[in-house]
């Protein structure tokens, strides 16, 4: 499964949101798995979506033909927009599937992990991260995916921003210590984004 991460920065709010709407087309499209997403919380006028391929030939077949056409109607709402594209390599939470219908809240991280710790990165995202998000109420499912260049996503799927800030005050910086986080890492970024429901494909 491919994952598409697209995060605006966005000048017209409601025609950005009139825009995004517009997506819905992208339904019966071969390949095409779910997309949703929504405003970022600490960032005003940001926003992130999250698409789902099958793979990167129904995702490229789809940029060569509609998307264009679907793209146009929210031109000039946005004066920034990067792309980046994720290989999926493991669900956190068993069974993960690409659907926003009951979730309230996403948490997205960027990690730049050094490229001779990145299998030990890996490993500890499937024995310490995962299990410990799995475990928390609230948490409903997630993906973690490999992209270019050593980066990697963490997407994770919250049925309120309550359960969400219970897990990150209370769990974050004991699993960061356990994982050996520090060591693995260059940087880490993210956003926690209020899901739009409109928005959900």
């Amino acid at each position: 499964m491919l994952v598409k991460w697209i995060r605006c920065g966005v000048v017209d709010r409601a025609g950005f949101d009139r825009g995004q709407r517009g997506w819905a087309a992208l339904r019966g499209q071969p390949g095409f798995r779910g997309q949703g997403g929504g405003w970022s919380r600490a960032q005003p006028g940001v926003a992130h979506i999250f698409a789902f391929w099958d793979g990167q030939r129904s995702y490229d077949a789809f940029m060569a033909g509609p998307h264009d056409g679907i793209a146009v109607a929210q031109h000039g709402t946005f004066e920034m927009l990067t792309v980046r594209l994720f290989e999926h390599r493991l669900d956190v939470k068993v069974g993960f599937e690409p659907r926003f219908d009951d979730t309230d809240l996403l948490r997205v991280a960027l990690c730049k992990v050094r490229p001779d710790r990145v299998d030990h990165f890996t490993a500890v995202q499937e024995r310490v991260w995962n299990p410990a998000m799995a475990g928390s109420p609230g948490m409903l499912r997630g993906v973690f995916g490999e992209g270019a260049g050593d980066d990697f996503l963490v997407l994770s799927m919250w049925d309120s921003a309550t359960e969400h800030g219970k897990y990150r005050d209370g769990a974050v910086a004991r699993l960061s210590e356990r994982a050996g986080l520090d060591a693995d890492v260059v940087s880490v970024a993210g956003d926690v984004v209020d899901v739009v429901q409109a928005w959900t494909v």
